[in-house]
This record gives structure tokens, C-alpha cells and sequence, in this order.
């Protein structure tokens, strides 16, 4: 077996009850109404599940910002030309952006990933270039099945390096005229129509949208991809940093390392991964609700995400959010003290919750 295939295996197939069971015991037990910090205590049951142990750990933190160009945009679908890509991964480099300005404020370490940006290689990111951009998907395959392949593989090579090093992970990423790419993978892998898919991006106004629903509508049916060829739909639509965020995803579940997914784009990767391994969706978080048009109907296959702030950003704004609410779930979970401890009885706290 390959990269992809023994990654695949190697994903734990089934969750412990045990583990949850343990979790909810002593959130139950600690100084509170039961049930009380509602979503928290279920986000630490996941990871506690993710990384099959009852006292879960997110100490060390890591951001994975995923960079690649996109030649649909020569199609007019965003307000900004390509090579605003190239220049934000030298923001990123800087550390001048937004999502190192959270990294930096939550203790994250960050990583620029460049998976497909043109022009000469960068100083101070991780080079997995899979090549100079995707290929314009209105004309032509945004890239070959080899290319594919070996950025889905990449992507899980990443994590498996991830996974030694650290606890949690998010995922963002940066690419002008990636939002049209998700687009078209939501249509490709769930069947969504374009005008549930499509969205204003970095900010179209109503002739911007329609022209780029019309865009995706053509590409769509241009390519008539087979909805069980995964590789097929990631070769007509994908970014190479989509594609590597799916293998990323994989990767992680394969190692027990929880990952934080952003938004709609990061949301597409994840749409690759289930494609690969349907039961994905109990191995990952998701960040937060994007205020990007396709969201919410990629939302309708994943978990409820752990933000709704109105935000559509990306570059893992989101994600890192979340990872922060995670650190507070878990460090309630295990600092605050139990009714024991406090000498107070369950019965005296129902008491006086429900007086």
C-alpha cells in the first residue's frame, strides 16, 4: 500500500464509550449543575475520544496556513488578481497578519505551508509546492491525478510530523479565487446546487455573484465528474492547498491528533477527506461558522462548529478562535475542583440551582 492507503487503514475505526463515559463522570462530578457549560464539556469529549485518553491535553498548539493560487481567477470570479496570494504569504512570513496576530496573543505556533504559489520559493515556510498554482477549472483540469495524489499525500506527511510535536492543530489557508474552487467541490461531492454553493468571496457585488455562479455552472458541467471518483473531482476542482488540507485532515485522524478546521475553503478539505473516510467527521472540530454563502450548506454534513462571530476571513482565523475555547474547556475540565474536594454535596448544589 501507498501513502494514501496505509493512512486510511491506519485510522482507528472505532471510539472507545469508555473514554466519553470517564469524561462526562467527572464533568458530572466537578462544582457546577450538571451539564451546565453546555458545548464545552461535549468538545472536550471529543477530544477526549480523538486522542483516546480520559484527561486530554492541548499544551502545545499548532497553526498550519495552507498557500496556493488559483488560475480560475483569470475567469474575473474575485475582486483581486492571483498575485495577491504571493504577497499575503510574505504577510504571513512577516508575521503583519491576522492570523498571527491570534497566534501570537494564544500561543499557537504557526507554519506557512506553500502547497502551489508561483514564483520564486520563499524564505522561512514549508516548502511542499506541488506546482506554480491549479490551472483555470473553467478551461482545463486544475491539475493532474498525480498531482493530486501527491498533494493529498503531502498533506498527510504533514500531519504525521504535526502529530509528534503537538497536542492540536488548526488548519487555514490563503488562495484569491479559492472560494470558487470550494464552491465547486461542494457542488461536485454533495450534489448542492451553485446558488446554495457560491458567495461573495472577498467581497462581490450582485453582478460579481452572478457571473461567478455562471462560471461554476459551465465548469461543472464541463467536467461531469463521477461523484464516486474522488480523485477525479479533486483533479477538475481542487486547489493544491485544498487538496493537501484533505491529507492533512487524514493524516491527523491517523495519529490521534485532533484538528481544528476554519471555514468554507478548510470546509472543502474536509469534504475530500469524508469522501476518502466517511467516519472523518468524529475525528475533527470545526472552528467556527463562516459567514461565506456556502457554508452553511456545507455545514448541513459536519459537526455544529464552536463559533458563529459573522466572520469570513480564513487563513484560520476561525480555527484559532476555537482552539482557544478549547483550551478553556479543557483547563475547567481538569483545574476546577470536585464536590469532594470542595466538601459540598451534589444534592446541596441542586438545591440551590433549582430554588
Amino acid at each position: 500500500m501507498n501513502t494514501l492507503e496505509q493512512t486510511i487503514a491506519s485510522i482507528p475505526r472505532d471510539i472507545s464509550p469508555a473514554i466519553a463515559e470517564a469524561i462526562r463522570e467527572r464533568w458530572d462530578s466537578l462544582t457546577k449543575p450538571r451539564g451546565s457549560l453546555g458545548r464545552l464539556e461535549n468538545s472536550v469529549v471529543r477530544l477526549g475520544e480523538i486522542q483516546n485518553t480520559a484527561t486530554p491535553s492541548v499544551a502545545r498548539r499548532a497553526m498550519y496556513v495552507f498557500c496556493g493560487e488559483h488560475g480560475i481567477t483569470e475567469e474575473g470570479v474575485s475582486l483581486y488578481p492571483s498575485v495577491v496570494t504571493r504577497e499575503m504569504v510574505k504577510n504571513f512570513v512577516r508575521g503583519g497578519a491576522a492570523i498571527n496576530v491570534l497566534c501570537r496573543q494564544l500561543a499557537i505556533h504557526t507554519f506557512v505551508v506553500d502547497s502551489g504559489v508561483s514564483g520564486p520559493k520563499f524564505e522561512g515556510v514549508i516548502d511542499r509546492r506541488m506546482g506554480e498554482g491549479a490551472r483555470n477549472f473553467a478551461r482545463e483540469p486544475a491539475m493532474s491525478r498525480e498531482q493530486a495524489r501527491a498533494a493529498v499525500e503531502a498533506g498527510m506527511e504533514l500531519a504525521h510530523q504535526a502529530a509528534e510535536q503537538f497536542d492540536i492543530a488548526g488548519i487555514g489557508e490563503m488562495g484569491i479565487g479559492n472560494s470558487t474552487s470550494a464552491s465547486a467541490l461542494l457542488c461536485a461531492l454533495t450534489g448542492a446546487r451553485p446558488e446554495d454553493a457560491v458567495g461573495r468571496g472577498a467581497g462581490l457585488d450582485d453582478a460579481g455573484l452572478a457571473h461567478k455562479r455562471g462560471v461554476l455552472t459551465a465548469a461543472l458541467a464541463k467536467h461531469a465528474c463521477d461523484p464516486e471518483d474522488t480523485f477525479a473531482i479533486i483533479s477538475a476542482f481542487a486547489g493544491f492547498e485544498i487538496a493537501m488540507m484533505a491529507g492533512f485532515i487524514l493524516g491527523a485522524a491517523s495519529r490521534r491528533l485532533p484538528v481544528v478546521i476554519d471555514g468554507f475553503i478548510c470546509g472543502a478539505a474536509f469534504l475530500i477527506a469524508r469522501a476518502f473516510f466517511p467516519k472523518i467527521g468524529s475525528r475533527v472540530l470545526f472552528g467556527h461558522r463562516s459567514a461565506e454563502h456556502g457554508h452553511a450548506r456545507l455545514l448541513e454534513f459536519c459537526e455544529p462548529p464552536l463559533l458563529d462571530l459573522g466572520m469570513r476571513l480564513g487563513e484560520g482565523t476561525g480555527a484559532a478562535l476555537g482552539i482557544t475555547l478549547l483550551v478553556s474547556a479543557v483547563s475547567l475540565y481538569r483545574e476546577m475542583a470536585t464536590f469532594a474536594e470542595a466538601s459540598v454535596s451534589d444534592a446541596e448544589i441542586k438545591e440551590k440551582t433549582t430554588a
